[in-house]
């Protein structure tokens, strides 16, 4: 994950600052919003990963980070995406969206100092979903065309599958 995390931080980075290069105030601020979206989720996943699973307190801290990758998420929704990226803004209010039920998710499988597999694999699959959207954006940021635009994720591929 802090692999994924970088490597979309480090490309988006790059597609914002060929794009910027106008100086147009409104791609710079979009830029900054971006570079400092990419930190924020950048660091949580560190915090995520180095959460002592053994710790008495593992799965509060954990639920914590949660809530402020959705705070991250929900904000990045709210951006105010520069006209010649209005048709990406669609995307980042799906990717908040699915982030937000990823973590409720979350809670909910942890609730009451238990844990229930079903509602953690929901989770998972939103998280995933979430991310999807993200990895999406950032390629379009890049001028690049994304080779798999099918927004569902392989679970749901091969249940598709699987049912047919």
């Amino acid at each position: 994950m802090k692999k994924k995390i970088l490597a979309l931080t480090a490309g988006l980075l790059t597609a914002l600052t060929l794009t910027a290069c106008g100086k147009d105030p409104a791609l710079t601020q979009f830029k900054e919003e971006i570079d400092s979206f990419c930190t924020e989720i950048s660091d949580i996943d560190t915090e995520i990963n180095n959460v002592d699973a053994t710790s008495e307190n593992a799965t509060d801290e954990l639920l914590g980070y949660l809530d402020q990758l959705d705070s991250a998420f929900q904000d990045f929704a709210a951006l105010d995406f520069p006209t010649e990226f209005d048709y990406l803004e669609s995307l980042a209010d799906e990717a908040s969206e699915y982030m937000t039920t990823a973590v409720e998710s979350y809670h909910d499988a942890y609730d009451n100092g238990g844990y229930n597999q079903l509602t953690a694999d929901y989770a998972k699959e939103n998280y995933a979903r979430a991310y999807k959207r993200i990895q999406i954006i950032i390629t379009f940021l890049h001028g690049e065309q994304p080779e798999d635009v099918n927004l569902t994720t392989a679970e749901e591929t091969a249940a598709a599958s699987a049912a047919e």
